[in-house]
């Protein structure tokens, strides 16, 4: 039905969004780092390519790795060995391996069974960790093939690791560990060349305590009923047989039982939650078939999902064979299922080609909002892409406002150099400018007018052109040089309109209006109620708290994502020096009860609104939402949103971090540290 339709139209808001951080700029330049142990002291070389790596990729390229690893929950640590197969690159001869790492106990080294010599970078870099040179025995001719061992062990530092109590768990009665890399946190997990054009397979062997149940992102053995049990302990199989970077890699441990929702899919979570876990996500195999459509053929076998405890922060994570999805989807109604189509979009831009420094994310993320609309045009009708797309434009807009035009942050190609890191630049622009960006190559290749345009229904030849991308490229990774080449090979008369420069390399806001391109019926009638409300109170003073007529029935007939949309066209009417008066957010609640609401995106939102209003009432409410998930896409505007309130807000907003820090993943902690100015 039309109303079913609707339910399932909502804002796609993407990821995390962030700000540079000053204090991990590297002080030093591009002077490598000298490390010592013993008597020998050794440099460590910049990855040529990878500004965020101080491996010696692709000097020698990690291939393969075989894990055989044991969880212990009581010393929060992950051990054992990790056998790494490298090549010699073609042009010169290696003899040292450098691979990334960050808070790991490195116990021993060999090559090819011989004991080896390793360094251990003295002054570890504040942003990229502790470079870990592997000496060679004798030079390794280019071309030829070598195998290294390390035996190691994480630390509860490891930033890529959290640890959960069992009173942080749905169930309460047993421990629980999951991993999240993106960006440069699987150096805290093992040895690696933490790039992410250092594609390898792998195998694993992973020993927790039973009855625990041990997941990774790659293909499992056995299943766990039939495993068996020593000491107390069941040792897991995995294989991933496509290459991936090191930061898919993933590893989940806890009390899990799965539920089948397609014939290549299941729902993996804790017991209390599987059963919601199985209704919101039950139309996994509709969405992998229409992106099957549009970017072609699936290559990863099993598509399953891991519905994760709260502290999980982001909405999901694209680990191959494994999503992990954030306890915030559960809405009851699938209205926030469509992280799940970003997420299966990633098996192909992302995963199966990959950006090949995190400088061009977009071609990650843009690609995967592009592939993840045309899902749900295909599920839902153009209207539903429409309504999204213009969702997600605002939100750019509200990052570049927030961050400034002239910000390097808000270019689609950041300058990492200087040890900038990765998550530091993470914002909408990668994925809402991206987006836009391939929008536009679109229209232009159809020659279509500009009145003619028409996003959701594209051009037949740039679908085609999107295949051969994915084809062309698949296990390997691609620039934005190498993706405007293929552009200009495909579209010679197209490509000679687009400005480039301005696209890739120039900050602030998209040079084309693509929003001109999107049907606005769907999200016309939440706009202009949000401006009925903006226009009763412009200059913010309360002198009318409501628009003449309002009632009750305004909302009446809306989904949750259309107000969701007419919050956020509030937010953007009134964001920054301009909140609503006190009066009118009294009078929203009475008439709309938004404080009732269960669903995080219009909850989160209707809090900043209040929060801006100077509404002390908001606080406590405000302190439960930040208790209860883990988020960032809730946390971090959220505390900004109290910061800005004034000096009763700033000081609520520290004490409910302290109180709350310690339940929150580490790249989490980390960011809203660095929004709180801690």
């Amino acid at each position: 039905t039309s109303r079913r339709l609707l339910a399932i139209a909502r804002s796609m808001l993407g990821a995390v969004q962030g700000v540079a951080n000053p204090k991990f700029l590297r002080a030093s330049g591009s002077t490598p780092k000298r490390f010592s142990r013993g008597r020998t002291a050794v440099r460590a070389m910049a990855t040529p390519n990878d500004p965020s790596s101080q491996s010696n990729y692709p000097v020698s390229k990690v291939t393969h790795c075989d894990f055989d690893l044991t969880v212990d929950f009581e010393k929060k640590s992950v051990g054992g060995t990790a056998v790494l197969t490298a090549t010699v690159g073609p042009d010169v001869a290696a003899d040292t391996l450098v691979l990334d790492t960050r808070d790991l106990v490195i116990e021993s080294c060999s090559v090819d069974g011989v004991e080896a010599a390793f360094e251990l970078q003295s002054d570890p870099h504040p942003v990229m960790g502790t470079a870990l040179t592997i000496t060679l025995p004798g030079s390794r001719a280019p071309g030829s093939t070598f195998s290294v061992a390390v035996a190691y062990r994480t630390t509860p530092e490891s930033s890529g690791l959290q640890w959960l109590r069992p009173e942080q768990t749905a169930g309460g009665k047993h421990p629980y560990l999951f991993s999240q890399f993106q960006a440069i946190h699987a150096r805290s997990f093992f040895p690696c060349q933490d790039a992410p054009a250092a594609k390898m397979t792998y195998k694993a062997r992973v020993t927790a305590p039973a009855p625990l149940v041990a997941l990774m992102s790659a293909v499992p053995g056995e299943s766990p009923e039939s495993l068996p049990v020593a000491d107390g302990m069941r040792t897991f199989t995995f294989e991933q047989k496509v290459p991936v970077p090191p930061y898919l890699l993933a590893l989940a441990v806890g009390n899990l039982e799965a539920r089948d929702i397609g014939p290549r899919s299941r729902v993996w979570s804790e017991p209390e939650t599987v059963a919601a876990g199985e209704y919101e996500f039950a139309e996994t195999e509709e969405f992998l078939q229409a992106a099957e459509n549009v970017a072609g053929p699936y290559v990863w076998g099993r598509y399953d999902l891991l519905l994760l405890p709260p502290s999980f922060p982001y909405g999901g994570m694209e680990n191959p064979c494994l999503t992990f999805v954030t306890p915030t989807l559960l809405a009851g109604d699938r209205s926030q299922a469509h992280v799940v189509a970003h997420e299966i979009a990633h098996s192909w831009s992302g995963n199966l080609v990959t950006n090949e420094t995190w400088e061009s994310f977009w071609l990650n993320e843009g690609f995967t909002v592009f592939i993840e609309r045309k899902i749900m045009h295909a599920m839902y009708g153009k209207a539903v892409f429409d309504f999204s797309a213009i969702g997600g434009l605002m939100e750019l807009k509200e990052t570049v406002d927030r961050l400034g035009a002239d910000h390097p942050h808000t270019a689609l190609t950041p300058v990492l150099e200087g040890g900038v890191d990765p998550d530091d630049v993470f914002s909408k622009v990668p994925y809402e400018k991206g987006f836009a960006f391939l929008v536009y190559l679109e229209h232009v290749s159809s020659g279509r007018a500009d009145a003619d345009a028409d996003a959701a229904n594209g051009h037949p030849a740039f679908g085609e052109f999107l295949k051969a991308h994915f084809e062309n490229n698949k296990f390997g990774c691609v620039t934005a040089a190498g993706f405007r080449a293929s552009y200009e090979a495909a579209f010679p008369d197209a490509a000679k309109k687009v400005d480039w420069e301005t696209w890739l390399h120039k900050p602030g806001m998209p040079p084309v209006d693509v929003g001109a391109y999107y049907d606005d019926a769907l999200a016309r009638a939440s706009a202009e109620l949000a401006k009925k409300w903006h226009l009763c109170d412009v200059l913010g003073m309360g002198a009318q708290d409501r628009p003449e007529g309002a009632s009750a029935s305004d909302l009446e007939g809306f989904t949750a994502a259309q107000i969701d949309h007419f919050l956020l066209s509030l937010l953007e009417y009134r964001g920054g020096s301009h909140p609503l008066s006190l009066p009118v957010i009294r009078a929203l609640e009475e008439l709309y009860s938004l404080n009732n609401s269960k669903n995080s995106e219009i909850a989160c939102k209707w809090l900043q609104l209040r929060l801006g209003a100077g509404d002390t009432e908001a606080f406590e409410p405000t302190a439960k939402a930040l208790a209860a998930a883990g988020r960032m896409k809730f946390l971090r505007p959220l505390y900004r949103s109290l910061r800005r309130s004034g000096k009763d807000g700033e000081a609520f907003a520290l004490k409910t971090f302290e109180e709350t820090r310690a339940m929150y993943h580490p790249i989490a902690e980390k960011m809203v540290a660095a929004d709180l100015g801690v």
